[in-house]
């Protein structure tokens, strides 16, 4: 790793949940690295030890940020500010350097460039890759394998600071880049922020029909569901995101509006042509989008799979990836499902029992991925 050998450097992670608790993985029994969990809550402190995640946790905040080399925030967005006040009047160790996981960087850097640390440093972070599980039951040293992580230093920030972070970063396995914060923000905005948004006002409107006909609901099976599962979002996380980086959206959703306008007029004038080249158009650029590279947006490792209609076979296939030690997350019978009849949806956690399932299942059936 190239790590330069020295006295044992703690690394100290406020919310030791998803984000935070898959960092604490990748650092923890690692040399010359020590991880200290913080939580206000005892009973989360106890869970951290318990799981085995980190090496020390305490519901001490001077005690977990004053012993600190690297404080890594890993609490919800709107609660960066008051993290960062609170550091800012603790007399944290020369050097130390503080950076968060949240998924607007603009903000936090404003409210980190008018507070005084005094021998301490803020580099901004988002590490692009996430799970629809929460929790530190969701924790892993996979997570971030692969994924872009983020850094907006500040313009202050020495290149030696800025490098011993990314340093310490190769131990998650994920591609540094370094980026400014506005330009962040105009990016995530539009490839996650906007989506939600818009995966949220469609099932909202799809909801609001279902009220006067329940088979709106009923029908909406499979594709439905898969293209607005991250409707389903922690709605605090998301109010919090979103009024964070409500300048960017408000321009976002003005040209999605516009978008849209666009495909009113389309259909108003039966314009086959003008639609095809819509559809064209996309599939061009979405054809050009890496595979299954990890991204701002979970990743989905679900397999359909067409199956005959008698007993026991859910079961089969259960034991089948059972022996050949793949991990099946979950299970699900389609009953309709208009692009693909009587399918057995399987989820995984990862990409390789994923592509590892596929090789074994299409020995026998026909598998959509």
């Amino acid at each position: 790793m190239g790590f330069i050998k020295d006295e044992a450097k703690t690394i100290s992670i406020f919310g030791v949940g998803l984000m935070g608790g898959s960092l604490a993985l990748c650092f923890k029994g690692k040399p010359g690295l020590r991880v200290v969990g913080h939580s206000p809550n005892p009973a989360s402190v106890n869970k951290y030890l318990e799981r085995g995640v980190v090496d020390e946790a305490t519901t001490s905040f001077e005690q977990a940020a004053c012993d600190a080399d690297y404080i890594f925030l890993c609490v919800p967005v709107g609660q960066l500010e008051p993290y960062l006040e609170r550091l800012s009047n603790l007399p944290l160790k020369p050097g130390c350097i503080i950076t968060d996981v949240g998924s607007t960087k603009a903000s936090v850097m404003d409210y980190a460039r008018k507070l005084q640390f005094k021998d301490a440093y803020f580099i901004g972070g988002h590490p692009m890759a996430g799970s629809e599980r929460s929790g530190v039951e969701a924790a892993s040293s996979y997570l971030y394998e692969n994924a872009f992580y983020v850094l907006t230093p500040l313009e202050s920030t020495p290149e030696e600071v800025y490098g011993r972070l990314e340093n310490l970063l190769r131990w998650t396995k994920a591609h540094v880049v370094r980026m400014d914060s506005g330009l962040h923000d105009d990016i995530v905005g539009a490839i996650s922020h906007l989506p939600h948004i818009i995966a949220v006002a469609l099932v909202n409107q799809i909801a609001a029909y279902n009220k006067d006909n329940p088979y709106y609901e009923r029908l909406a099976a499979g594709g439905f569901r898969d293209i607005t599962r991250i409707a389903s979002g922690d709605p605090v996380m998301w109010r919090d995101i979103l009024v964070h980086n409500r300048k960017v959206l408000l321009d976002l959703l003005k040209d999605w509006n516009r978008q849209m306008e666009h495909f009113v007029q389309l259909l108003e004038a039966a314009d086959g042509p003008g639609i095809e080249q819509e559809f064209i158009r996309a599939g061009q650029f979405r054809g050009q989008l890496p595979e299954r590279r990890k991204g701002v947006l979970t990743s989905l490792y679900d397999l359909y799979v067409d199956v005959p209609d008698h007993p026991g076979i859910v079961g089969s296939i259960a034991t089948q990836l059972g022996n050949e030690g793949i991990n099946l997350r979950n299970i699900q019978i389609i009953e309709s499902r208009a692009d693909v009849p009587g399918v057995l949806r399987l989820s995984f956690d990862n990409e390789k029992d994923y592509e590892k399932a596929a090789n074994l299942l299409k020995e026998q059936y026909t598998v959509h991925q």
